[in-house]
């Protein structure tokens, strides 16, 4: 059986959709010939933690774990609160204070390409021992963290491994690039270190088109395309018997605050009696003091249900419980190609699915063409309105159902196929034994 390594940063017990690509492909991969071997670090910095996700990890997998300095600890001797929600993600993009500006500005400048680039000396010295013993000829890196490319880079220049490169988000266009207060050789940096990683990768993968088009512009190259996925069986797609629940699950970020959603949300109430009295909007997952404040002005915090993070199973079950789910992305151009982990998920909850983010939104048009939802941009207060008032009054009827059409290809055990005979098949003679 062929063996592969793979070097991630995110494994259980970390939560959060960061973590369930690669456990998952993890877990079919025997099923198509390949044995997986794990290099992972050895006391990581998790902002959020799911332990059950433990249950997903097969049994016998050879783990290798690194010991490695990350900054992240010293930084929270400096403000520990500001350091678990920056390394969320949650980035506050009006007003921040000094000791943030700080903190982002030492990210950006000082840890290029990001906090955890010091396992890169380290992997150095510990993974030729590895490759030998194992067996090993082609090693997957998938980021961010894209220091773990780096690794991926040294392993491929100075032991002649295959190499497989898979971007989970952009790295130069992400969208948070922008509020790191990058100086001049910090980007120059960035970009040089970005274009070697794509030029040397035997193969490079993304998880949406439009990221795809993006980094093989920038390397004159071919990327293929790997989505995330699904791994329940789909739901039957009946009204559930609750409230009428508008959910979103996962992460608020700053960005994510489109004012038109929560405008027409503020209307519905005041205008419809009997909107005001079964409309709940529940969030789950981390949600920024901007957003918050959004909520409270155009007057619907008193149907808000904040709930913390929560294992992957529960929120699982509570995307299949919800009356509508809310995709929201932050509205740049750097975030069209962005596919959130969760649509996949959302897809096989079939509810319908309300998706407000930019323009050309790849997700919102794969939301439209999988019959499980609409999608708006940041502008459109009056079609979300009229979204939201159709939906409801099929809830009232009993009738709010959701059918949706061709997702099998997103289960994660067909996803594994793919990558394994487009990408893994190549880098040996042959299909693996």
């Amino acid at each position: 059986m062929q063996k592969v390594l793979i070097v991630t940063y995110y494994w259980p017990p970390a939560g959060g959709p960061g973590v369930q690509r690669w456990l998952y492909f993890v877990k079919y991969l025997r099923d198509f010939g390949i044995e997986p071997v794990l290099y992972i670090p050895g006391k990581p910095h998790y902002p959020i933690t799911d332990p059950e996700l433990q249950q997903v990890v097969p049994e016998g997998l050879r783990i290798y774990r690194s010991k490695f300095w990350e900054p992240y600890r010293l930084a929270g001797l400096f403000g520990r609160r500001k350091t678990r929600r920056i390394s969320s993600g949650i980035i506050r993009k009006q007003n921040p204070g000094w000791t943030e500006k700080w903190m982002l500005w030492i990210r950006g400048n000082l840890f290029i390409p990001d906090a955890r680039r010091f396992w890169i000396p380290v992997a150095r010295r510990e993974l030729p021992d590895i490759f030998n013993k194992e067996g090993i000829g082609t090693i997957i890196t998938t980021g961010p963290p894209h220091s773990l490319h780096l690794i991926g880079l040294e392993a491929k220049r100075h032991q002649g491994l295959r190499w497989v490169a898979d971007f989970r988000d952009p790295w130069t266009e992400i969208g948070y690039q922008s509020a790191l207060y990058l100086g001049r050789r910090a980007s120059k940096k960035h970009l040089a270190l970005e274009n070697e990683v794509l030029r040397e990768a035997d193969e490079v993968i993304a998880t949406s088109r439009k990221t795809a088009e993006d980094l093989g512009k920038t390397a004159n190259r071919t990327v293929r395309v790997i989505t995330n996925g699904y791994d329940r069986e789909p739901a039957a797609g009946f009204q559930p018997e609750e409230p009428f629940v508008v959910a979103h699950i996962g992460s608020l970020l700053s960005g994510r605050n489109p004012m038109a959603l929560w405008s027409a949300m503020g209307q519905l109430c005041k205008e419809d009696p009997s909107f005001r009295e079964q409309f709940r909007l529940e969030l789950t997952g981390l949600v920024s003091p901007e957003v918050q404040a959004a909520l409270k002005r155009f007057g619907i915090w008193e149907h808000v249900r904040i709930e913390p993070y929560v294992p992957h199973a529960d929120a699982v079950r509570r995307q299949r419980q919800a009356q509508v789910l809310l995709l929201i992305e932050i509205d740049s151009p750097e975030t069209r190609g962005i596919l959130p982990g969760k649509l996949f998920e959302y897809m096989a909850a079939s509810r319908p699915v309300l998706a407000v983010g930019p323009s050309a939104w790849e997700a919102a048009a794969m939301v439209r063409e999988s019959g499980c939802g609409a999608g708006f941009t940041y502008e459109q207060r009056d079609g979300i309105i009229g979204q939201l008032r159709e939906w409801f009054g099929a809830y009232r009827r009993g009738v709010l159902d959701c059918r949706v059409t061709g997702i099998r290809k997103y289960h994660r055990k067909a996803l594994t196929e793919q990558l394994v005979k487009e990408i893994l098949w190549e880098s040996s003679a042959g299909n693996p034994s």
